[in-house]
């Protein structure tokens, strides 16, 4: 067995594509819940109206989702 081999077993790399995958629907349904509760258009806000505050609330939302989908994953 060559080095390729110890560094890279097919059923780790099977789990980090299913752990990616629900990670990602996850954050993809996390951001509609986000979107689908605000009582204005999201997008609206941030492109035409320039609203920073709103961009700050988005991104910590987004990193906030994707920490707890991290410690999921890791257990």
């Amino acid at each position: 067995m060559g080095l390729l081999a110890v560094v890279v077993n097919v059923d780790n790399l099977v789990a980090s594509l299913v752990y990616s995958l629900i990670g990602l629907a996850v954050f993809v349904a996390g951001l509609f819940v986000f979107r689908l509760i605000m009582p204005f258009d999201v997008h609206k806000e941030i492109e035409v109206d320039q609203n920073t505050a709103l961009g700050i609330v988005m991104g910590s939302f987004i990193i906030g989702l994707a920490i707890i989908v991290a410690a999921a994953i890791s257990g």
